[in-house]
């Protein structure tokens, strides 16, 4: 793919200093060992479902294929991907490769929780009660590669979801998915672009309105019911093996939502049942639990479905918008992403369709963009030696508390930056 071009005033200088920032967290992809994975779970069934990179060591995929991870794979997602998400990373300004595994199983649990336990469509404005997004790095480096964090807010009371601390070598297994859209742009993943920068943005902290809080306050009662009833808690881990056993992504656009499961004979089904030992495993590598602690084989609560119908009322409902304000025609780039953190970058005149206006947050981040990455390959080799430190550590954390965002860069390498957002804001 050729670099992005960035305005018509970039100067050779700034497209050189672009150019060196290329994306040195890529490399090339290993995932040999979890291809009869992806078969087992039904992921690769479809005839070109997926392609695997050969010797780039830089995504370039192929027309119609978007760029993902076995990791993101297996915690839910598939294509075409699910309103609410695309609705997600429209209004949080990302892409796919910019969120850590366990920010996408944290969107999975979500979706299942509101569609199999709560009987509604997953609710933008439930979302904004519970969630809000962090950058992801350390005090050596600012990831790109999963470089932001979905964390629960820290005043929620919510599901123990028992992330693992760190997701050993997502990074490195990467592949190509194909794009499904049945003929409409609103489905698309947005293309993939390895220089698109990481900027917080204000709708990362943007929090319910009061009509909002006041509408979804007996979903937030209906959550704390279902986590505290004697004998019959449920819990993160509950909702993920849930899912996982019924074979059905919550991160896909499907047919039915899920309180219409059917069975084996479920229309949005990617494959048969799982072994006991398959799925045991595989809800164990995504969360904490070890060798010996159970993976429970039922829920406390019985999810809705076709054979346990939704009362005909539910007093926890919610009449306020399922979705995130979703762009139009096809766009999907939030452009409003002012913050105290992106000084000198002023708001554009028109916003994007669906966007609005939120508080800046008071806290305090250090958001030096050490990692901005360009379409075309790095010219420079990954340190490796660097990398093998740094590259597993804090893949996704629960609670905001926890999400550390020390983004500092080595002089040479903050320069160039510089340059190359003096070039963007001098368009």
């Amino acid at each position: 793919m050729p670099p992005r071009k960035l305005t018509r005033h970039s100067t050779p200088e700034s497209k050189m200093a672009a150019e060196d920032l290329g994306n040195l967290e890529w490399e090339r992809s290993k995932i040999s060992e979890d291809i009869n994975m992806l078969k087992k779970l039904g992921i690769s069934g479809k005839q070109d479902a997926l392609r695997f990179p050969k010797e780039e060591s830089y995504p370039a995929p192929p027309m119609q294929y978007r760029v993902s991870f076995v990791d993101h794979l297996i915690r839910g997602l598939s294509t075409p991907i699910h309103d609410f998400l695309r609705g997600l990373l429209f209004m949080y300004g990302l892409q796919l490769h910019h969120l850590t595994p366990n920010s996408i199983l944290h969107i999975s649990i979500f979706i299942t929780l509101c569609e199999s336990f709560l009987g509604v469509q997953p609710n933008w404005s439930l979302w904004k009660r519970i969630f809000l997004c962090r950058r992801n790095g350390s005090s050596s480096v600012a990831y790109n590669i999963g470089g932001v964090v979905i964390c629960v807010r820290p005043d929620v009371e919510y599901f123990d979801v028992k992330f693992p601390d760190s997701v050993q070598g997502w990074r490195k297994k990467w592949l190509y998915i194909r794009e499904e859209n049945h003929g409409s742009v609103e489905d698309n993943i947005p293309p993939f672009d390895g220089a698109e920068k990481i900027c917080r943005r204000r709708s990362w902290d943007a929090e319910a309105t009061d009509a909002e809080k006041a509408a979804t306050e007996a979903l937030m009662t209906r959550i704390h019911e279902l986590q505290n009833t004697r004998g019959q808690e449920l819990s993160g881990i509950q909702i993920t093996a849930y899912f996982l056993r019924i074979r059905v992504q919550p991160l896909q656009a499907r047919k039915n939502p899920l309180w219409m499961y059917a069975g084996d004979k479920d229309v949005d089904r990617l494959s048969t049942d799982l072994s006991v030992k398959d799925l045991e495993k595989l809800v164990r590598k995504i969360s904490s639990l070890n060798k010996k602690d159970n993976v429970p084989t039922s829920c406390g609560v019985t999810p809705y479905s076709a054979t346990n119908a939704l009362p005909q009322v539910i007093y926890w409902s919610c009449d306020c918008s399922s979705l995130p304000p979703l762009p139009e025609g096809g766009e999907v780039e939030e452009r409003a992403f002012v913050t105290d953190d992106n000084q000198g970058v002023s708001r554009p005149k028109s916003e994007a369709a669906g966007s609005r206006k939120f508080p800046a947050s008071s806290e305090k981040d250090a958001e030096a963009e050490a990692t901005s990455s360009t379409r075309s390959p790095p010219s420079a080799a990954s340190p490796r030696s660097k990398r093998k430190k740094d590259e597993d550590v804090d893949s996704g954390t629960s609670k905001a508390g926890a999400a550390r965002a020390e983004e500092t860069a080595p002089d040479a390498r903050k320069k160039a930056l510089d340059l190359y957002e003096a070039a963007l804001i001098s368009s």
